[in-house]
């Protein structure tokens, strides 16, 4: 019951919005009583944040099997990450927008512990810009913060816009990103 709940909020709040979506909606949409949202919920809040934990830890999750690959070099890497945020987006689209759009109805305390696994999810890209700087295989001209940063900026934004079911598929939406980060947009004729 509380994975159907947590489905059924993911849909709502992506309709209507956290604000606008009451709990008595959920539990009507599932035919429950209120007591039973209570049950495994605290609060409408509480089931925000186990929404975005989800999200957020899965994503750590799967970071980390990428990053720790030994048979791929960090261009590979970088590819992998990019095209892991892009399915994930394609597959979690509406959980992916709450988790983009929704953290700033959680309290201090959960956005905190929200924060420091995007911290972490942010950091790890980080590392693998300074290995790839380290090794040669990325240029050494742009600070690896502020390339992280960019690289998250570019990826993170696809929720709003990308389409799965359209003329481009994640792995050449993925490529088309790696290709930008690594190459940039300026013709090799006026370089």
């Amino acid at each position: 019951m509380k994975e159907r709940i947590v489905e059924t909020s993911i849909q709502l709040f992506d309709k209507k919005g956290f604000t606008g979506t009451s709990i008595k909606e959920i539990v009507e949409e599932l035919n429950v009583t209120k007591g039973t949202f209570y049950y495994y919920f605290k609060s409408k809040e509480e089931l925000l944040k186990d929404i975005h934990l989800t999200y957020i830890d899965d994503l750590i999750e799967q970071q980390k099997v990428i990053l720790e690959d030994s048979n791929k070099d960090c261009i590979e890497k970088l590819y992998g990450l990019i095209l892991m945020v892009i399915s994930n987006i394609g597959s979690n689209r509406e959980s992916a927008r709450i988790f983009t759009r929704e953290v700033r109805h959680l309290s201090e305390k959960h956005v905190e512990e929200i924060k420091g696994k995007r911290n972490l999810f942010r950091k790890r890209y980080q590392e693998l810009i300074e290995k790839g700087i380290r090794q040669g295989e990325f240029k050494d001209t742009i600070p690896a913060d502020m390339l992280t940063f960019g690289i998250l900026g570019i990826i993170n934004w696809t929720y709003y816009w990308y389409n799965p079911e359209g003329e481009i598929s994640e792995e050449e939406l993925a490529q088309m990103f790696t290709n930008i980060i690594l190459e940039g947009v300026k013709n090799d004729k006026l370089r």
